[in-house]
């Protein structure tokens, strides 16, 4: 048994306008059409949905039951057709995005520019941060975190793929130091930290092989917090670097830099866009979304 769309149509119009005549003409049908669709909903239901009198039309228990669950879901339906049909003319609006500076620059950013190509009255801002931030609370739309970090409440899109670090150093660094042969050889070699603002605390640098899990607290002469002062004072001879191998695959490849640890690296989930859960979204964030999400 099913009930068509348009006969729940008919009915909410019916149900909202209490009257048969009033509901005939906002749906732009006759009276006698509108009256045997319901007559016909109710056969097939098995149920009275209106008590009708001479003067007035009302729902029976049942009809305001069937109204309440039907009503804002057909409401729904009729707000994304709506937001569907906006994307045809110039989307506008600001879009507020709270990341870190590597997904900003490898990620977001190239991206970012050709979506801003495409919709010139969509205003972006980037806020880069390596804190925590609360996008609920500090009015972002969305925010980028690596996979492994996300709030369980959220809605997250893929925006790359997986991810991979590398241990790099400069061909004069290992020449004079070295090279490790394990993570935990590290705690005799000169590291460079990156400071992150949560807490105040040091990058730990996670490893895995086999299935066992090590992380060391490296030391070091330089701390900072922008991972491309890393990858410079790494290529000065300053100290070993711990970065994403994106960061550094050219300078492996052309020999200025030198990776170690390789078989301790593994992948991990890459960056998500995420956003809290909402009913609607508007046509420029929807259309931002699918302009960021990942495609193998």
């Amino acid at each position: 048994m099913k009930t068509r769309l348009n006969d729940l149509i008919a009915f909410i119009a019916v149900a909202e306008e209490e009257s048969f005549t009033r509901a005939a003409a906002r749906l732009s049908v006759s009276q006698s059409a509108l009256s045997h669709t319901i007559k016909g909903m109710e056969e097939r239901l098995g149920l009275r949905l209106f008590t009708r009198t001479t003067r007035s039309v009302s729902l029976t228990e049942v009809g305001r039951k069937l109204y309440s669950s039907v009503a804002p879901r057909l409401q729904d339906i009729e707000n994304e057709l709506d937001s569907l049909n906006a994307l045809k003319d110039s989307p506008s609006g600001t879009i507020r995005i709270s990341t870190a500076e590597y997904a900003a620059r490898n990620v977001l950013w190239p991206k970012i520019l050709d979506f801003m190509q495409t919709y010139p009255e969509i205003h972006i801002e980037l806020s880069v941060d390596y804190a925590l931030t609360d996008i609920v609370a500090d009015k972002f739309d969305a925010g980028v975190r690596l996979g492994e970090s996300l709030e369980k409440d959220m809605i997250a899109v893929s925006i790359s793929p997986p991810l991979r670090m590398a241990v790099v150093g400069s061909p004069a660094y290992f020449e004079k130091h070295g090279i490790p042969q394990s993570p935990r050889d590290l705690s005799d070699h000169r590291c460079i930290n990156l400071r992150l603002p949560t807490y105040g605390r040091l990058l730990v640098w996670d490893f895995e092989k086999d299935g066992r899990e090590v992380n060391v607290r490296v030391e070091g002469p330089l701390t900072v917090n922008k991972s491309f002062f890393i990858r410079d004072a790494a290529l000065k001879g300053v100290g070993i670097a711990y970065l994403p191998q994106d960061m550094v695959k050219d300078a492996v490849a052309d020999g200025r830099l030198i990776r170690v640890l390789d078989d301790w690296c593994d992948e991990f989930p890459g960056y998500y866009l995420y956003y809290p859960n909402r009913s609607q979204y508007s046509p420029a964030f929807s259309l931002f979304v699918e302009a960021m999400r990942y495609r193998a």
